[in-house]
């Protein structure tokens, strides 16, 4: 038998399979089956499996929706919650499922790592290859997922099986573009034998190649150093945002000639940071390098303020609600987008949610959040809160107008409109400084712009 898996999977047709049916893990099961592969996509969660496997799972990307179909009606996808036969049947295992933290706390969870580990140590093979692609604190790989496998299969890491970290690189709504054509594959093992074989099976997928690093830990370290670059920088564009303000100019101004400077790459400003992501990662390494008595002051500083930028958002609100004499209590509030970034149905951790919790703690009891993506979202339902996809609806009779997310839609929605639309004089807070401002108006604010 052929022992290199590459070649087994690519020319000899046999198995991947890719534990994680989440956007991660759907995203790369598709970039395996536009490229001709079979796959096993793992998942605890069966009605998830079941809402794939009949086409009523609600995805955005129109290239993972139709690399699904296609391959379950040529019957080179399976769809299943057994990990173990999942292992046994196939010859690479890609592991996409998520660390989890404790927001009181901080402390890092990565009992899904661990139980994902485990079943596939129980099936694991010699010749076969495990990839880890979880975004993970630094030394994952080689100190957890690593002793668990080699445990649960009798097995060595670099001389039965290979094993391989290779962190996924996607924006959500262009993934598969992202993996096959807009960036390099980031690539580590264990040891040679481990690079060499990750980095051939990559190659045949990511038009740009692949980036070799040293070791899995450095690899998740470059990971996690790509988001906390943009959590630092989102807080040093919320920060100037609002320096701007107190001086009452436009920060987009300012940024636009500043970024004519090639050294010069400033953020947008936002409602906060959101997403299964960035604000993640800067505690993955926080909470790491703690062990070493390091502290890393700018990021920790950086999330600090990120995570202030809803409380900050209704403070807007509150000042304008007290200046004009708005009636908290009695008040609609139209809250605008519940997506943590534009052009998405992405609600995990969105900024959105904070600002709803916290305006409901501060007495505002009628609050509709409008988005054009998200059909359900669980955290409103639990507050109670109404989500519309019918922007008259959300606008008519609000008091309270909040920009909060930068969907497409609302960029250029004239001031004007939203007036008509609610009937009166709402006031109105723009965190992402997309609406029109045609008429004058005094009961708006714009993160950013205008004098506070």
């Amino acid at each position: 038998m052929n022992s290199d898996p590459v070649e087994r999977v690519y020319s000899g047709g046999e198995w991947i399979a890719v534990y994680g049916a989440g956007y991660v893990g759907l995203s790369l099961v598709a970039t395996y089956l536009r490229r001709g592969l079979r796959v096993v996509c793992v998942d605890i969660n069966e009605a998830r499996l079941s809402k794939i496997a009949s086409g009523s799972l609600e995805i955005v990307e129109d290239d993972i929706r139709e690399a699904v179909e296609k391959a379950l009606h040529e019957e080179r996808l399976i769809l299943t919650s057994n990990g173990v036969e999942a292992s046994q049947k196939s010859v690479i295992k890609v592991v996409t499922v998520p660390v989890y933290i404790d927001w009181e706390t901080k402390d890092i969870d990565l009992s899904a790592i661990e139980s994902v580990s485990r079943v596939i140590g129980e099936g694991l093979k010699k010749g076969d290859m495990v990839i880890y692609e979880s975004s993970m604190p630094p030394g994952t790989t080689l100190n957890v997922a690593r002793p668990i496998l080699e445990e649960a299969s009798g097995l060595r890491a670099e001389e039965d099986f290979l094993l391989c970290y290779s962190p996924e690189r996607i924006y959500v709504g262009r993934a598969v573009r992202d993996i096959e054509e807009n960036y390099p594959k980031v690539v580590s093992g264990v040891g040679p034998r481990s690079l060499e074989a990750v980095s051939k099976f990559y190659s045949m997928i990511a038009k740009k190649g692949v980036v070799e690093l040293s070791s899995p830990t450095a690899a998740e370290f470059e990971k996690l150093a790509e988001g906390i670059y943009r959590d630092v920088n989102i807080a040093l564009a919320n920060e100037l945002a609002m320096a701007a303000m107190k001086l009452g100019i436009d920060y987009y101004e300012a940024r636009d000639a500043a970024n004519t400077q090639p050294f010069s790459h400033l953020h947008l400003p936002g409602p906060g940071v959101g997403g299964y992501c960035i604000p993640l990662y800067p505690y993955f390494v926080l909470r790491r390098l703690e062990e070493y008595g390091f502290d890393m002051e700018l990021t920790r500083l950086a999330r600090k303020i990120n995570e202030a930028m809803p409380s900050i958002v209704t403070g807007y609100v509150d000042d304008l609600v007290s200046k004009y004499g708005v009636d908290r209590r009695g008040v609609k509030v139209c809250v605008l987008g519940a997506a943590f970034r534009g052009e998405t149905d992405d609600t995990r951790l969105s900024p959105s949610h904070e600002i709803v919790k916290l305006l409901l703690e501060k007495g505002y009891r009628d609050i509709v959040v409008h988005d054009p993506y998200v059909k359900k979202d669980v955290f409103l339902e639990e507050l109670g809160v109404v989500l519309t996809n019918d922007l008259d609806n959300a606008v008519r009779d609000a008091g309270i107008v909040i920009v909060a997310t930068g969907h497409r839609m609302y960029r250029g929605l004239g001031l004007s409109s939203i007036l008509d639309k609610a009937g009166g004089k709402p006031v109105v807070v723009d965190t992402v400084a997309y609406l029109d401002i045609d008429v004058p108006y005094e009961r708006l604010i714009i993160l950013g712009k205008g004098s506070l």
